[in-house]
């Protein structure tokens, strides 16, 4: 008897410390998330900012080893030649190039000798609704690479863009001809928007309905004043879940099942500080996504209008690496491979690597499908060694 009750009590003890566990982890998830979120840690430098953009740079590493998933690997010190250059999309926050201290790209690609420069795009206003493709790609991007150029002291860069930032990288290059783009990392970015699978569909749905209004009204979106197209940043974060709505939810029913896993706990955390925070489009965007690049398809026949220029991908030349997800449902690989068919690069590369369109920059397995890579294609082609850091 006396070890049958030692048993029921080591049970209800048991069950206690877990009722604990999982009621603590709720309580930190819901009221105390800001303090479970790991990214963001890697120190950088504001070289400058207008209000809005803001240039970082990421100084070298303290520790002489960073780890990278279960890897570990050491801190070079001597740095290579071509600093690289990071021009992220807009409506995301910064965090996803620093996710986590096992999985930040701007740490991983410091720690493997590289000069590394992010341009912060901020958080615009209906006041910033105006800015469109131009503002962008041939104003606020070349002054902000040449502040690049004055603090590192070196004419050749390297760009590396994700989605919306991987077609500024291309943009730029097409519009400016700086013949100093070294090379150039693009990952996500659609060329055929209209071969993006079941989006691709839509776009082309939405193309006939265009035409017809064009033809029988004389309608242009562009008409309509950019302050109408401005979309908040709450917005885009409910669209970027849209995209993959099973996923989003089985995330949160995950979440619940695995209450008790403190580190689940945290990474869900720290993963959802990126997806919450999204923030606004400007007008002048949307209006020129929509119509040159998701309806009109223009880049697709190798050339998009930007403000009164044309931009031509025959005029990039860059080292050219593209990366496509083979799980991406916004920009298929059957939609970014076609930028090998319009470039003049001499030295370029094709990839699909798995992930969707957020994994294929920081999910699990970009460190080891994608990353390693990049930096040995990076390390070949970045002018070799230049000093001790």
């Amino acid at each position: 008897m006396p070890n049958l009750l030692k048993s029921v009590a080591d049970r209800a003890s048991g069950l206690s410390r877990k009722t604990a566990l999982y009621a603590g982890n709720a309580f930190d998830r819901v009221f105390r998330a800001a303090s479970l979120v790991q990214a963001g840690q890697t120190p950088f430098e504001t070289l400058y900012s207008d209000g809005l953009v803001s240039l970082r740079y990421y100084p070298p590493l303290a520790e002489d080893f960073i780890e990278l998933d279960d890897t570990v690997i050491p801190v070079e010190r001597q740095t290579y030649r071509t600093p690289i250059v990071i021009i992220p999309p807009l409506a995301v926050n910064m965090l996803i190039y620093d996710l986590f201290p096992q999985r930040s790209l701007v740490r991983f690609l410091r720690a493997k000798g590289f000069e590394v420069y992010l341009i912060d795009w901020g958080v615009p206003t209906r006041a910033h609704s105006h800015y469109n493709l131009h503002t962008y790609v041939a104003e606020l991007l070349p002054a902000y690479l040449n502040r690049v150029r004055e603090h590192s002291g070196e004419q050749e860069l390297s760009l590396h863009g994700w989605s919306l930032g991987g077609m500024f990288t291309l943009f730029y290059s097409a519009l400016s001809n700086d013949q100093h783009v070294r090379n150039a990392i693009v990952l996500g970015s659609p060329i055929d928007s209209h071969a993006s699978g079941i989006l691709g569909l839509l776009n082309q749905r939405m193309a006939d309905v265009a035409e017809f209004v064009r033809n029988r009204t004389g309608f242009r979106i562009h008409n309509v004043k950019p302050h109408w197209f401005h979309t908040p940043g709450w917005a885009n974060t409910i669209g970027f879940k849209l995209t993959n709505p099973i996923a989003s939810v089985m995330s949160y029913w995950e979440l619940v099942v695995r209450l008790g896993d403190r580190e689940f706990v945290t990474n869900h955390a720290t993963t959802s500080a990126f997806l919450d925070r999204m923030v606004a489009y400007p007008g002048g965007i949307i209006q020129d996504t929509v119509v040159r690049v998701w309806i009109d398809n223009q880049l697709s026949k190798g050339d998009i209008q930007i403000g009164d220029d044309i931009a031509r991908l025959e005029n990039v030349n860059a080292n050219l690496l593209a990366i496509a997800g083979s799980e991406d449902t916004m920009v298929t690989p059957g939609a970014a491979e076609r930028v090998m068919d319009h470039v003049s690069s001499k030295d370029k590369t094709f990839r699909v690597v798995p992930g969707g369109h957020m994994g294929i920059l920081a999910g699990s397995k970009a460190p080891k499908e994608s990353w390693l890579e990049l930096a040995e294609w990076l390390a070949e082609r970045s002018g070799g060694r230049l000093h001790h850091s």
